[in-house]
């Protein structure tokens, strides 16, 4: 495909993605999840934000040393220490891009930044430049783009290109703009900015009023040869522009689109919507597009008879393109540690030694506890060793009475190690119910006082002995987000137990960012 066809494809969900209340997720678990889609194909990965945190900091210098075909990024605000901190993160990379951003809009400029457009044009001059000492892909970001003055986003787009940045991004950053509206604006930046040839410009919408998507592929009809996404279409309050969704409307509907194509491999997306919906603790929908467990399914006798005869009749894209409907062969306790390794390489799991032996030693517990293994078993069983923080507390066991007749109590042990000695601490409590007891003796061990927020359960493979994985979502006070957490057992309350106290385990090492500390992002 020629350049003037290809549409570039920014994945922003480690960055913008994260920003969901909940969806904070471990530098391990990011490092996965570029793995994956370093391998699918995406153009360029938005790392994090380097500047907003140790952990944003690890992760984006984490990602540049392993991505091989993706260019790595990271985020920064029109500030030299934030330029900075991008580069020092992403000097392992072969090539790599800084993405600064200011706000443009009147009621930013006034509210937020307290600067007169004067004061904004200096700021852009001065980071653009800064930052292309670092490297020659620099891209440039007008936060609230569709709610700016038109000529003064020309001029401010004009002048970012002038001092070198290669990428212009045009964000609706508060999911304002309208489809046809939103193609006028790129329409007039194309005949306007003089220099607009220079540059590449991309699309980065927010989905307040479900338009994230829709107004991505009219900018891109319009002219724009970048959009900005994330997988699941996860992000802050409603979310960003679906990854799947775009990518899947321009393959799908290529005869309207004339022919622009981008270089996602189709067929790993399901498995990146898995590993992204394990990794940050946000189930997909069942009726969500492309990567809903209902996305392909036809309940209607009418919509089956004509699915049988020719799938085309009631289906617009063949699963398979996707990465529905492959192949899977459920292990048992009796198979080997090559085998189980085999099929986490196959589902795109890339571990070390050490984490496939402590993957094979639960995949042998829960062997012993049912007749087959699945695939989504493993892929639970792998984010429970993904999900992993330094642990300050190890779960030993957990015992629960309960019935309608008595109170729910729960007994709890956990280790810690404590210098050369393990410490042993055991305690019991009541609760509402076993889940709730449970958890109330973990706060008593360990010292914390944790409110659960959120509680999911899910059945994570087929049959009576499913693996079920619950999800939980913590507050422990203060200023900080909810703390997730995850745990999977065949026993649905140790499962709940694991999960709380992977929550502490996070809050106790600090494994979370404080969202009210971090600089407001585009």
């Amino acid at each position: 495909m020629s350049d003037k066809d290809k549409v570039f494809i920014f994945d922003t969900t480690m960055r913008d993605g994260e920003q969901s209340p909940g969806a904070s997720m471990s530098v391990e678990e990011k490092i996965q999840i570029s793995r994956v889609f370093d391998e699918m194909g995406i153009d360029i990965i938005e790392a994090g934000f380097p500047i907003s945190s140790p952990g944003d900091f690890e992760a984006v210098s984490s990602i540049s040393k392993i991505v091989k075909n993706s260019i790595p990024c990271g985020l920064s605000r029109a500030l030299k220490k934030d330029i900075d901190a991008c580069h020092e993160s992403l000097q392992y990379a072969s090539r790599f891009r800084i993405h600064t951003f200011i706000s443009t809009s009147p009621v930013h400029m006034k509210h937020k930044l307290d600067m007169t457009k004067d004061q904004v044009l200096d700021a852009i001059k001065e980071s653009v430049t800064y930052a292309r000492k670092f490297t020659d892909d620099v891209e440039w970001s007008c936060e609230d783009g569709t709610r700016t003055d038109l000529d003064f986003m020309c001029k401010t787009i004009e002048l970012a290109i002038k001092c070198g940045a290669t990428t212009v991004n045009i964000p609706d950053t508060v999911g304002y703009s309208i489809p046809e509206e939103f193609a006028k604006t790129i329409n007039h930046i194309k005949n306007k900015v003089p220099n607009i040839d220079k540059a590449i410009i991309s699309a980065h919408c927010h989905n307040d009023l479900g338009l994230a998507v829709a107004n991505s592929l009219a900018a891109v009809q319009a002219g724009a040869r970048q959009v900005e996404c994330t997988v699941n279409g996860i992000g802050e309050r409603a979310g960003n522009a679906a990854l799947e969704e775009l990518v899947m409307a321009l393959k799908t509907r290529e005869d309207y689109y004339e022919g622009l194509k981008c270089g996602i491999k189709t067929g790993e997306i399901v498995k990146s919507s898995r590993l992204v919906s394990r990794m940050s603790s946000f189930v997909v929908q069942r009726n969500k597009a492309i990567v809903g467990e209902n996305a392909f399914a036809h309940s209607s006798g009418i919509h089956q008879d004509g699915i049988i005869k020719k799938r085309e009749t009631y289906e617009i894209m063949d699963p398979e393109d996707v990465g529905w409907g492959q192949t899977e062969l459920p292990l048992t306790k009796h198979s080997g540690r090559a085998a189980m390794a085999m099929r986490l390489k196959h589902l795109g799991f890339k571990l070390t030694d050490d984490e496939i032996t402590n993957v094979f030693s639960r995949f042998k517990e829960v062997g012993d506890k049912k007749k087959f293994v699945y695939d989504d078993d493993l892929g639970a069983l792998v984010d429970g060793q993904m999900t992993k923080v330094p642990e300050t507390w190890v779960m030993e066991y957990v015992n629960v009475t309960s019935g309608n007749q008595t109170v729910p109590t729960a007994t709890v042990r956990l280790t810690r190690k404590n210098g050369r000695q393990t410490e042993v601490q055991q305690d019991a409590n009541i609760g509402d119910g076993p889940v709730d007891a449970s958890l109330k003796a973990i706060d008593r061990i360990t010292t914390t006082k944790g409110k659960l927020m959120d509680y999911n359960i899910r059945a994570v493979s087929q049959g009576k002995d499913a693996l079920g994985e619950v999800t939980v979502k913590v507050d422990f006070g203060g200023d900080t987000e909810w703390v997730a957490g995850r745990g999977a057992s065949t026993d649905i309350i140790e499962a709940s137990a694991r999960a709380y106290l992977n929550a502490v385990n996070r809050h106790l090492n600090n494994g979370r960012k404080s969202r009210r500390r971090k600089p407001r992002q585009p």
